[in-house]
């Protein structure tokens, strides 16, 4: 219950700051982390494909 709290209170910080933020700085680290997210999804799909083959 206290992680939700305090994941919480960080994400109301983050859209504080989102919300100042000029729009192109927001839209630049939004694909940013769209971009890495992607990356590691690609890995972990890897990963597991070749994991799966030895079982």
């Amino acid at each position: 219950m206290l992680f939700l709290v305090a994941a919480l209170m960080l994400f109301g910080v983050v859209l504080g700051t989102v919300a100042h933020a000029p729009l192109t700085v927001s839209l630049a680290v939004a694909a940013a982390i769209a971009v890495w997210l992607g990356i590691f999804a690609l890995r972990e799909r890897h990963g597991r494909r070749r994991h799966s083959s030895v079982n």
